[in-house]
């Protein structure tokens, strides 16, 4: 069946005006005037994944740095492997054919409607020739979209190599041959998932969402899988010519070198390259639409920059745990990709060395917090109440991200600090299990202060800094429940229980952190802090300050990176005026110096026995 897609070329003005935001000429670099404009990343937390596709990257080039691979290594008969070569030579003479179809297998060459592009006399490893003398040719139309694409159906691109004089077609056997014709297709639409979570005003069940998106969501269900559209696509074709070995191809790059079965020589390597291509400039396609563009863009590639591309495109290994993580990888792409494109090459360097440094002292901050509670034997001058606060913290967060069906890694490790913060609280207090079981299945455990917390002055100004808190936190959190439960909109009073603890705790939970400032001023010390860990923290917070001003983000975060910092500067503070005095003698009659050996001295005569000291000299009383 003949296809019904259709291109007309660019003759109206607005196809002529049209500015595609993501360049796809992948073969070089793009120019500086056509970069895109890019929305805020949703996250400022993306260079962990840029370093690790970096050492990707660095693996892949330490593979190919030891030269190809020896040619005795034994086949499936015992007999050595040889090295292939490349059945397209060096300055081969080629055509170009793109075709567009509704179908994964094409075979109507004779449809006029399908081929979308045709170009001859292409020179294999040419990179001076086309428009800008760097190999590079570009066609672009709109494609006349048939109803089953436009009702979410797939679309797929064929392209065909062929040395010159012959024809793709294999019906035309005086012009096919099979070892001059090189072929690779995808699909060129992209599946996306669009959610829909059906929330209304609980109080006058009101909802500000689309009448069209809700009755598709009663349709679809909450999650819908839509086909997305981006204009732009590059084909390359490798210009690379080493001895491969057939089994011997180091991933990822094995899946993209394809090797005839008769003669072993491997046909040359065809990429899509779609990198530069940001999520955020795919659309929907749906029924509104009539037509498609589609720019289409033909470039050499070098095989170093091809081992760049294909390990970008690999896949992680997370991947099995669902495909929103794999949509979430995604989308830290894009920020990587907004970051190489629009990020001065200094900056970036500094970034990467500053993304190492911060992960560093996160590592020593968690590291030390575990050592000092675990080897802390007194609690005096640490707030017990805020040790407890921190666990509410992290199961409002958890219960949150449940709710709001996050992936699951972020599950599990929000899980795990729960866990560590549930880990303290047997280290401030006495916990015990009781033989009496809740509901004659549940131990029931019994918590008991700490005596080195109760005898100490740190309870009273615990509990003192605590109930001037609730004088603040109280209002706020009334306030600010009204203000959720009036202007949002939520799925149900659990949501908005939820939402209304997990926002507060967002805007104002650095209040929580001074009940310690307090117990520090009453005490007049800072010497019982672990001041390792506060350290490494803070470090880490001045880091988070350098990405909230260098990375596009929401203003409510960067003032939550300062505000953090006002705490912790107020903490430097108090350690600037309270100063530790190694000499100075604390409660329990010890000071912070080691005991010097001292003289011995003689003792007086005394009436119950002699002096044991000699005579004074003669001539002294």
């Amino acid at each position: 069946m003949a296809s019904v897609l259709r291109f007309h070329p660019p003759s109206s003005p607005w196809l002529l005006s049209l500015q595609v935001t993501s360049n796809g000429s992948i073969g070089r670099d793009p120019p500086a005037e056509t970069q895109p404009q890019n929305p805020p990343p949703s996250q400022p937390s993306t260079c962990p994944a840029c370093l690790r596709r970096i050492f990707i990257i660095w693996a892949i080039s330490s593979w190919f740095r030891r030269g190809p691979a020896p040619q005795d290594q034994a086949g499936p008969g015992g007999a050595p492997r040889v090295a292939s070569r490349n059945l397209f030579p060096k300055d081969t003479l080629m055509n170009l054919h793109v075709y567009i179809s509704e179908h994964e297998h094409f075979t109507d060459f004779n449809a006029t409607s399908a081929l979308f592009w045709e170009q001859h006399d292409l020179v294999y490893g040419d990179w001076t020739s086309g428009e800008n003398s760097d190999g590079c040719y570009e066609h672009f139309a709109e494609l006349d979209i048939p109803q089953s694409v436009q009702q979410n159906g797939s679309i797929y691109i064929h392209v065909y190599f062929t040395k010159s004089g012959f024809h793709p077609d294999p019906r035309q056997k005086a012009l096919y041959r099979r070892l001059a014709t090189v072929h690779m297709s995808r699909m060129i639409n992209k599946y996306k998932r669009r959610r829909f979570q059906k929330t209304k005003n609980l109080l006058t069940g009101e909802t500000e969402a689309d009448p069209e998106m809700i009755k598709r969501a009663e349709d679809y269900g909450p999650v819908e899988v839509i086909s997305h559209w981006h204009p732009n696509i590059t084909i390359n074709i490798v210009d690379d010519h080493t001895p491969w070995v057939k089994g011997s191809v180091p991933p990822p790059l094995d899946q993209y070198v394809k090797f005839d079965a008769v003669s072993g020589d491997y046909y040359p390597i065809i990429y899509f390259n779609d990198y530069w291509n940001l999520q955020k400039d795919y659309y929907p396609i749906n029924e509104s639409l009539a037509s498609l563009p589609l720019r289409v863009s033909f470039c050499p590639l070098s095989l170093w920059r091809w081992q760049l591309y294909a390990a970008q495109s690999t896949k992680s290994p997370w991947n099995f745990l669902g495909d929103e993580l794999y949509e979430q990888s995604d989308e830290e792409q894009d920020s990587v990709k907004v970051a190489l494109l629009e990020t001065n090459p200094y900056l970036l360097a500094l970034t990467i060395v500053v993304s190492i440094v911060h992960s560093v002292f996160e590592f020593l901050a968690f590291k030390n917090d575990i050592q000092f509670w675990n080897s802390r034997q007194s609690l005096e001058g640490l707030s017990v109440r805020s040790v407890f606060f921190g666990v509410f913290q992290s199961f409002v967060v958890l219960l949150y991200i449940l709710d709001n069906e996050t992936n699951f890694v972020v599950q599990v490790s929000v899980f795990i600090g729960v866990l560590i913060d549930l880990w303290k609280i047997t280290k401030v207090m006495d916990v015990r299990v009781r033989p009496a079981q809740v509901a004659g299945l549940f131990p029931r455990p019994t918590f008991k202060d700490k005596s080195t917390y109760v005898e100490s002055s740190t309870k009273v100004y615990d509990d003192m800094a605590f109930r001037y808190l609730s004088w603040i936190l109280f209002p706020l959190l009334g306030c600010y429940a009204v203000y959720s439960l009036l202007y949002l909109e939520h799925k149900g009073w659990y949501s908005w229980v939820l939402s209304m603890l997990y926002g507060f705790l967002l805007t104002f939970g650095f209040i929580t952190m001074t009940p310690q400032l307090f117990i520090n001023y009453k005490l007049k010390s800072v010497a019982h802090l672990p001041w390792r860990m506060l350290t490494y923290k803070a470090l880490n917070t001045f880091i988070d300050d350098l990405f909230a001003f260098v990375i596009k983000m929401p203003v409510m975060y960067r003032i939550g990176c300062l505000r953090d910092d006002v705490v912790f500067f107020i903490y430097l503070y108090q350690r600037w005026i309270y100063r530790v005095d190694p000499t100075r003698v604390n409660e329990f009659g010890m000071s912070g110096e080691a005991p010097t050996a001292a003289a011995p001295v003689a003792e007086a005569p005394t009436a119950q026995g002699p002096s044991l000291l000699p005579p004074p000299p003669p001539g002294l009383p």
